[in-house]
């Protein structure tokens, strides 16, 4: 309701002085006022003192916001306004009451399509933390993209093609035991692809046999083949119950290779379109700002570029996408450039769709973890100790809790969660499994909690009453709590717009914070009816909102812990 105010403030401003550029905003101190307006433009192009600028401002907004201002006031070259609190904080409240959750709901992704790839781990390695942030991030903006509107189609861009492929059935050939990779085939598979790194360093050899094992792979070698298709089935089911763990889903497993046969096509049409040229050894398409784009090798082999070239005419063929984002790294940034770059060379209009999600790395002890040299930290080892610690605060906090298990890998899967997703993506991040499960402070714990505080709360009224006093909301720490419920649906649009789940993250430690202070100067179960009825609906509209805005990001909501 306030941003509502604002908005029309804006437009109202707009057409009236169509000269200047209206700047409606919230004063940082709150007891200046809830919405103002700075008139030093206004004045300096009207030549008029403030004062009269206010007289004028006043008139306007007082005819058409009526009952919905009580008090306008100039401050040193500022119009600050008071909304009517009560007015405003029964409109939210009831809002939130009729649509539960299906508040900050949005329609400016309707009749639109976005395709997100995300996650997209390499079949024959672990699932491990570095895989994270893709997963978790790309999950986290489909259900935000849904809430506004969008149809999202999320797609599992399996790495599951390539020379590293090569590498492996040489190594498997080399060195691999069936009976051996059957009892742990994914610890035993990167055994051998590390060892194969390790020994190709002094050994050009077999960096020879891997290419020539990769080409008899894209030639349909059946021996290699069937290998690779028992790499690809052991490490799916890594990977999805990792998914199951954490939350997350997708409509399509599509890897590298489901695309090896649409290839031809997107060289053949470069080479119409005389864009493929022969430079230093392979076929490339030369960009104007960038270094060429690496499309073909001469032995005929593809290579990573070509792949995503055919991935991305088949998804706007197959989705006719609005948009299509990639939630990768950082380091991906002149890959995704290039991508575009052919694109448009191409004459394609919907380069500009695509976006590159990019997020920084996941450091242990400062660095980063590499599977070819042996460092990687497995996703399911880290679920497991969050877990387990999850719970060690639990039985301390609440020993006689039912499911104290289950209740645990809600707590710690979501730690990990909020802790990656409250940092803006460019980031590094560390592991600190120890800050993330503290119930106080920035964490998805203290979120967890102030949502268990309220259920306790809830437990104990029979009926939600709308029979309120509307006078408390004049009191600050009332109204706080009602100025960012109102907040919701705007930081919905904006975390969508800046593609960035830490804007809904903050949001969320806001209201949770803002609760926590009014609960700690209320009782919310007071004698007086009518006053119960009002601290009942704040707080239980404060759960609606963060419990909607915990699943957006991927967490789980907890009745008890």
């Amino acid at each position: 309701m306030i941003e509502y105010i604002k908005s029309e403030i804006a437009a109202l401003l707009n057409k009236q002085y169509p000269f200047i550029t209206p700047i409606v905003e919230e004063p940082k101190d709150a007891s200046l006022g809830d919405i103002s307006i700075p008139i030093f433009e206004l004045a300096k192009k009207r030549n008029v003192p403030f004062d009269e600028c206010k007289s004028k401002v006043e008139t306007l907004l007082r005819a058409h916001f009526k009952e919905l201002i009580t008090d306008i006031r100039l401050v040193r070259g500022f119009i600050n306004i008071d909304v009517n609190k009560e007015l405003v904080a029964s409109h939210i409240l009831m809002e939130i009451t009729k649509l539960d959750n299906n508040y900050g709901t949005l329609s400016i992704g309707k009749d639109k399509t976005v395709v997100i790839d995300y996650s997209s781990p390499n079949i024959a390695k672990p699932f491990s933390v570095g895989h994270l942030r893709s997963t978790i991030i790309g999950h986290a903006l489909g259900n935000l993209y849904e809430k506004c509107g969008y149809k999202v189609v999320r797609i599992n861009h399996l790495g599951d093609w390539g020379t590293q492929f090569g590498k492996l059935i040489v190594a498997y050939q080399l060195w691999g035991d069936k009976n051996v990779i059957d009892q742990d085939p994914i610890n035993e598979l990167v055994k051998l692809y590390v060892k194969f790194n390790e020994l190709e360093e002094h050994d050009p050899e077999l960096t020879e046999k891997a290419r020539h094992a990769f080409k008899e792979l894209e030639n349909g070698n059946e021996a290699y083949l069937k290998l690779w298709k028992w790499f690809k089935e052991e490490s799916l089911k890594e990977f999805i119950r990792m998914y199951d763990r954490l939350g997350v889903y997708f409509d399509y497993y599509l890897g590298e290779s489901f695309y090896t046969d649409k290839m031809d096509a997107v060289i053949k049409e470069l080479e119409d379109k005389e864009l493929l040229v022969f430079d230093d050894g392979a076929y490339v398409v030369l960009l104007d700002d960038l270094v060429p784009a690496l499309i073909k090798k001469s032995d005929g082999t593809s290579l990573y570029i070509t792949r995503d070239l055919a991935a991305l005419f088949y998804r706007k063929k197959t989705y006719d996408f609005n948009k299509i984002l990639y939630v990768i790294g950082n380091e991906q940034a002149l890959h995704i450039a290039q991508l575009k770059a052919v694109v448009k060379k191409m004459g394609y209009d919907f380069y500009d769709a695509i976006e590159h999600i990019n997020f920084g790395l996941v450091l242990q002890d400062g660095k980063k973890m590499s599977t070819r040299k042996g460092r990687i930290v497995r996703l399911e080892e880290v679920l497991d100790e969050a877990c387990l610690l999850a719970k060690t605060y639990i039985e301390n906090k609440n020993p006689n809790l039912p499911n104290k298990e289950e209740v645990a890998e809600k707590v710690g899967v979501s730690a990990i969660i909020f802790n990656d997703l409250k940092n803006h993506r460019v980031h590094n991040i560390e592991f600190d499994l120890e800050k993330m499960l503290q119930f106080e402070g920035e964490t998805g714990p203290y979120l967890q909690y102030t949502s268990v505080r309220i259920n306790s709360i809830l437990k104990q009224v029979a009926s939600i009453d709308i029979n309120v006093v509307n006078s408390l909301f004049n009191k600050s720490h009332y109204f706080e709590v009602i100025r960012i419920l109102d907040k919701f649906p705007l930081t919905l649009e904006k975390t969508v717009k800046e593609n960035d789940p830490s804007i809904l993250s903050k949001y969320l430690l806001s209201l949770a914070t803002s609760f926590n202070k009014f609960y700690s100067l209320e009782k919310i179960l007071v004698p007086d009816e009518l006053i119960r009825n009002t601290n009942v609906l704040l707080s239980r509209c404060v759960k609606v909102v963060l419990d909607e805005g915990m699943r957006l990001l991927g967490m789980q909501v907890i009745d008890e812990m």
